[in-house]
């Protein structure tokens, strides 16, 4: 059963009293059973009110009956919910968000100002969801006046409280932010949360939960599924935008990381079973196309 969202500050006082008693590794979680079967969705960067017409929401609208039938617990929105931070269009795109008929959580994107984000998709921005042994992190770090991520302190130390709090109920985490932390310079995007901004103290944090955290999960990028594993076992994954993705030759070109050959306006299914997620690329109007399997090499006994 899918619980509710608690938000940052609710959790932050509870969860910061055992951030040194436990980090999750083998020896915490001798005894424990596998992580449960796990499928969910991903959408990102629909951009309602592109250019100002009407067309990213009629897609977003065919995207959303295309979730409702896909299987999956629940929808991760990764952010760009609309366009250049347009009011106007929040309402046209919750109203093809009702269709969908399975939970749906949002982070904002570099598009979306916190102030109205929490005035129409939810108040508490930084939260928590936790679901079959998974603690899913939404975090906003997207600013509107950058392509660039940031991260603040008190951000990173809740992260770190989480990744602790996890390790004391013998969970996983999936850490959801719109702009990547991982470096990507050109031929790549060169969007990312760069060292003076939060990255340096992010992964020292993420050095001490590398057992617990699955993988870190991103939009922004309108490059279909473009990720890393330099970090293995930790997964780190841009997803495809639901409105246009860009072929940059990323592969050809000999850029870090994995780039599949799949760059039509989708979402993606993903499913944790085995040990293995398996990203299925779903393009909107057509059958899956392509799945990458990464292997997570859990640390929890069989």
């Amino acid at each position: 059963m899918l619980n509710h969202t608690v938000s940052r500050r609710q959790l932050l006082a509870a969860a910061i009293t055992t951030a040194g008693s436990c980090v999750l590794s083998p020896q915490c979680l001798r005894g424990q059973e596998r992580l449960p079967r796990l499928s969910f969705i991903v959408v990102s960067d629909t951009h309602v009110g592109y250019r100002e017409k009407d067309a990213a929401a009629r897609q977003w609208e065919k995207t959303a009956g295309e979730i409702a039938r896909a299987d999956g617990d629940l929808v991760l929105h990764l952010g760009d919910v609309v366009d250049r931070r347009q009011e106007s269009q929040y309402p046209i795109y919750l109203a093809a968000r009702e269709k969908i008929g399975k939970p749906i959580y949002e982070i904002p994107g570099n598009h979306d100002p916190p102030e109205l984000f929490g005035k129409y998709i939810r108040e508490a921005i930084d939260t928590v969801i936790e679901h079959q042994g998974v603690r899913f992190l939404l975090i906003n770090n997207a600013h509107v006046d950058s392509h660039d991520g940031f991260l603040r302190d008190d951000q990173i130390d809740w992260i770190d409280s989480q990744c602790a709090a996890a390790a004391k109920h013998n969970q996983y985490l999936l850490i959801c932010m719109h702009v990547p932390v991982h470096k990507n310079l050109p031929p790549d995007r060169a969007w990312y949360v760069k060292p003076e901004h939060g990255q340096t103290k992010f992964y020292q944090m993420l050095d001490k939960h590398t057992a617990s955290v699955i993988a870190l999960m991103h939009g922004h990028f309108h490059n279909g599924i473009r990720g890393w594993d330099d970090r293995a076992p930790i997964q780190e994954i841009c997803f495809p935008s639901a409105l246009y993705n860009q072929d940059r030759k990323l592969e050809a070109r000999g850029a870090p990381g994995y780039n599949p050959d799949e760059f039509r306006p989708g979402f993606t299914l993903v499913t944790i079973d085995g040990g293995q997620m398996k990203l299925t690329y779903q393009p909107v109007g057509f059958d899956a196309s392509l799945t990458r399997t990464c292997d997570l090499r859990l640390q929890r006994p069989g």
